[in-house]
């Protein structure tokens, strides 16, 4: 379908691409995988011939169609919502026009057995299944499901494009690529303005969708639901894994396993090639096998190493300060934006070193309950901090909220203070940014330098509360996994903003839905949480069978299918795999603060001096006591 050949592109002197090539073919499902910067969404640019390369061909088949989402768009439509979206329609109306013309003309034709008429019922037959494919005779339908899978209601069809923010306009250019069916759809971060219930419907869509899709995300769990292939761009080269995202990551570890092994044999043979011929190449009844093995060597295929891109940030949250037990008390609160009202008596109670997720759709309240703890927008009720609290907040725009015309140094100089200061050029070090990064403007940075930027703001004085409010967006996987272990050992209280449920497994033991103003609280994280939904959902569709994503109008069946139970077998079994797997990874943060401690009263052990009654040894006793335990607990999972 698609044929990529010798691709190389340059940027500022340096390769991002040196002679790649590979094949999408029909029906192929590629995840793009790769840090910041490496290159994934220029080489979809170029496959949307949105960009030329330096060199390298791209063939496409004839006829095939190539639909692409950029990560931002700039849309200029003054139109509703559900007319903006019918435009996807267009080559609708140019098939419509060509099957009327080939009809037409096969109804003038008698030549029924030559050649001209063959080629024209095929070009009819083409244009017919092209029509029926893109859903054209029932497009009403088919765009209205298309935007309400995305998240949009009915009293959102009739409303201006102009009246959205720009994450829901970029949702209606999704919804065009969807409806226009083309043969090979083109994605660049489609999740980054989606809800986690959207989220959801995409996949289904997409596990559906007819023709081929090669997407760019960092969402491992939309990546794992969809992708069976993935193609990994590293120090301008690709390596190309029949798997999906999880399963690429294992292959890639036992791939470069394989050749460090391989490496270190082949170095043992030709070190004890090359010293049997320095002890006897002299000699002359060795020499004949001497040459032997000089031929050897010289005809040998050197076994080389994957270069890999090992450079990723590093940082852990400092120790938060002491606080009052409650941290934050919301109380009857509720906020109107004009007539719009987002929130209706809402209450919770977060305490000190609890953690809790903020999920549902977008426009629900996640963001705006957020700013209102932190006191940055007017509302009834009540809302407060508790004793002694300090907020980190981080939101959702806080990457645009950066000054463009600072450097990178003094964005993080201007707000550093007392022994901070002197670590700065350290700070940035561990987020990435080298000697001559420090220099640039912000306005340069890319989308995920910014965030890393961002990041490491949070970093410059102690909190016991910290708000994140979408704080994975433009970062790459590596750097989501740092983020989330650091979270993971904070010790403060939090409130998480995030669609990215792979990120969210395990760092939250509370999730609080928004939903219809109101919200409500479920124990547990957030797979056990979309467990729970997943039950409501079947329920309501029992009640209303009306269909899901990718499929017709039509009546659900009420018997369960073999493939149906195979189906929830395996996501009981997966949802008991992250169960443990959330067991193992609280017990690995538990042991480690626990061994510190141990060190920390070993050295004071060490000094006779500290100890001034038999308390601290019963103490330090019980310390070890925990540890063995939590290790055993840990042993046992893990087997």
């Amino acid at each position: 379908m698609i044929s990529v050949n010798n691709l190389s592109v340059q940027f500022s002197g340096k390769d991002l691409f040196k002679g790649i090539s590979f094949i999408i073919a029909d029906n192929d499902r590629i995840g793009l995988a790769g840090k910041n910067g490496a290159g994934k969404s220029t080489l979809l640019k170029i496959l949307a011939k949105q960009m030329q390369p330096e060199s390298g061909t791209i063939v496409v088949t004839s006829g095939h169609t190539i639909g692409y989402l950029p990560q931002e768009i700039i849309p200029h439509s003054t139109r509703t919502v559900i007319d903006e979206a019918l435009t996807a329609f267009e080559e609708a109306a140019y098939l419509e026009k060509n099957i009327e013309r080939l009809t037409l003309e096969m109804s003038e034709r008698t030549d029924y057995e030559s050649e001209d008429y063959s080629r024209l019922m095929i070009a009819l037959h083409d244009a017919n299944e092209r029509y029926h494919i893109i859903g054209a005779a029932n497009k009403q339908a088919e765009t209205e499901k298309v935007l309400l899978g995305l998240g949009f209601k009915h009293s959102d069809f009739s409303r201006k494009i102009t009246e959205f923010s720009s994450g829901w306009q970029m949702r209606v250019e999704l919804a065009k690529i969807l409806l226009q069916r083309p043969n090979v759809m083109l994605l660049d971060e489609p999740t980054n303005h989606l809800d986690i219930e959207s989220i959801q419907w995409l996949e289904t869509f997409l596990q559906n969708y007819e023709g081929a899709v090669v997407l760019v995300s960092h969402d491992r769990a939309f990546l794992d639901a969809v992708t069976k292939r993935t193609i990994e761009i590293v120090l301008g080269k690709i390596e190309d894994y029949k798997a999906s995202y999880s399963e690429y990551v294992i292959q890639r570890e036992e791939r470069r396993r394989t050749q460090v092994n391989a490496y270190n044999n082949q170095q043992k043979e030709i070190a004890d090639m090359e010293r049997f011929v320095e002890r006897f190449r002299a000699k002359a009844t060795k020499a004949r096998q001497a040459q032997s093995r000089i031929k050897l060597l010289d005809k040998m295929e050197r076994i080389e190493i994957d270069e890999i891109d090992t450079s990723v940030m590093h940082f852990k949250f400092p120790t938060s300060p002491h606080s009052g037990k409650v941290v934050v008390e919301v109380e009857n609160v509720v906020k109107k934006y004009g007539e719009n009202l987002v929130l209706d008596g809402v209450t919770l109670m977060l305490e000190r070193g609890e953690k809790i997720a903020f999920v549902g759709k977008n426009g629900e309240g996640k963001s705006t309950l957020s700013k209102i703890i932190m006191d940055e927008i007017p509302f009834d009720g009540l809302a407060r901090l508790g004793h002694q609290v300090q907020v980190g907040y981080f939101a959702q725009n806080q990457a645009a909220l950066l000054d463009g015309e600072k450097t990178v140094f003094q964005t993080i100089d201007d707000i550093a203070v007392g022994e901070i200061r002197p670590r700065i050029r350290n700070i940035l070090g561990s987020f990435l940014f080298g000697s001559e990064d420090i220099d640039k403007k912000v306005k340069v940075l890319s989308g995920g330098e910014k965030m890393r930027l961002a990041l490491a703001k949070l970093l410059l004085t102690p909190v016991n509360l910290l708000i994140l409010d979408e704080p994975t967006n433009h970062l790459d996987m590596r750097s989501k996994d740092v983020l989330k272990m650091a979270l993971l050992k904070y010790d403060g209280a939090m409130i998480i903003v995030s669609h990215d449920r792979d990120f969210l497994q395990g760092l939250t033991d509370k999730v609080y839905e928004f939903k219809d103003k109101k919200i409500k609280m479920h124990i547990g994280d957030i797979y056990e949480f979309l467990e729970s939904r997943n039950i409501e959902n079947l329920n309501d569709l029992n009640r209303n069978p009306i269909v899901r994503a990718g499929a017709d109008l039509q009546s659900v069946p009420t018997k369960t299918s073999s493939n149906e139970q195979d189906r929830q077998k395996k996501k009981d079994q997966e949802r008991e795999q992250r169960r443990r797997q959330n067991q193992i990874e609280k017990l690995e943060t538990e042991i480690e603060l626990l061994e510190q401690k141990k060190i920390e009263m070993d050295e004071l052990l060490s000094n006779p001096t500290n100890i001034t009654n038999s308390q601290i040894f019963i103490d330090y006793n019980k310390l070890k006591e925990k540890i063995d335990k939590a290790m055993n607990e840990w042993e046992k999972l893990s087997e």
